[in-house]
């Protein structure tokens, strides 16, 4: 079969597309042929040697997927072949090869049916950037409906995290510095939206809101931000902190959680067991069809041409890059 190997924790400079030996379904694991698989920021991490796994080398990332199940393992029930299957957050491109290839063996309870009225490419990419959004929204038991702040809003999880939180009746604030995609982030469920590069955002979302403050902040970016999001927050406020695109937080002063009793939390689906995988899953897609929404599909590339999805998705695009991996 055709993939795309890493062949060093060195970027994604490193891949290059060959011909290697397909997979076989072993015990409790499903053959999938790939259609479609999705790109993600942790792809790239993962290739710089930014992620704690290191799988051995040459190693095919891609986590996202959907395809059609060609084989099946023993001690495996309830698929058929020929049969079409999303595959969930699981060590699929992380510690075991990914969806960048045609063909992936996955344990059979790391896979889901594609939901009713979805298309191919919209449960594509959606089962990652989905728990993340509904991991971040949910790990904080204490959390009523309130308002939630969200940036980095035009990315997966952001645009995820702005449809569940809308299905669980939260009010949405999102940032982005494009107006375009403003316009688009309200259009998908944001009641605000501010530019995190204009001087008075921070004064301008408190007016907007008074006399309410920020009660869940969602950081997809880290880095200089992060302390500004802190500022939004009211009291036993918390950040549900899901990556850093814009690199290390800079001469973060603690001091800033004490008051007001603030609380940060990493979020990491990797953390859920396959059952709570599943569990999670079924409830994001019940939240989704309450509010009439579906993933967001950004641009779709040839299976050949990874290297320009991945300098797509650099770019920062409104909605998943997907790769279109069978014809």
């Amino acid at each position: 079969m055709k993939a795309w190997l890493l062949d060093s924790f060195s970027g994604i400079e490193s891949l290059r597309l060959a011909e290697t030996p397909a997979p076989v379904a072993g015990e409790g694991e499903v053959l999938v042929e790939v259609r479609f698989a999705a790109l993600n920021p942790a792809d790239r991490y993962l290739a710089e040697k930014q992620y704690p796994a290191k799988p051995p080398l040459p190693h095919i990332l891609g986590r996202d997927g959907l395809g059609i199940v060609r084989g099946i393992g023993q001690k495996v029930s309830g698929f058929q072949v020929g049969q079409e299957c999303i595959i969930l957050r699981s060590e699929i491109g992380v510690n075991r090869a990914g969806t960048f290839a045609q063909f992936v063996t996955v344990p059979a309870e790391s896979l889901a049916a594609v939901p009713d009225d979805w298309s191919a490419t919209q449960a594509a990419g959606a089962a990652l950037v989905y728990l993340t959004a509904y991991q971040a929204l949910t790990q904080w038991t204490d959390l009523p409906a309130g308002i939630i702040l969200i940036t980095g809003a035009s990315g997966g999880v952001g645009i995820a995290s702005i449809q569940l939180a809308r299905a669980l009746g939260h009010t949405v604030v999102a940032l982005s510095r494009s107006p375009a995609k403003r316009i688009d982030l309200q259009k998908l469920g944001a009641q605000y939206t501010f530019d995190p590069a204009e001087a008075d955002w921070i004064k301008d979302l408190k007016s907007t809101i008074a006399p309410n403050r920020v009660d869940l902040a969602i950081d997809n970016i880290g880095g200089q931000l992060l302390p500004q999001v802190i500022q939004t927050l009211g009291d036993h406020g918390k950040v549900s902190l899901v990556g850093q695109l814009a690199g290390p937080v800079p001469q973060f002063n603690t001091a800033t959680l004490f008051f007001r009793r603030l609380r940060l939390g990493g979020v990491a689906v990797g953390a859920y067991t396959p059952a709570e995988t599943t569990d999670a899953w079924r409830m994001v897609v019940e939240l989704l069809a309450r509010v009439n929404a579906k993933p967001v599909v950004g641009r779709v590339f040839d299976f050949e041409r990874l290297p320009d999805a991945f300098g797509w998705l650099a770019q920062g695009p409104l909605g998943k890059v997907l790769l279109r991996v069978r014809g």
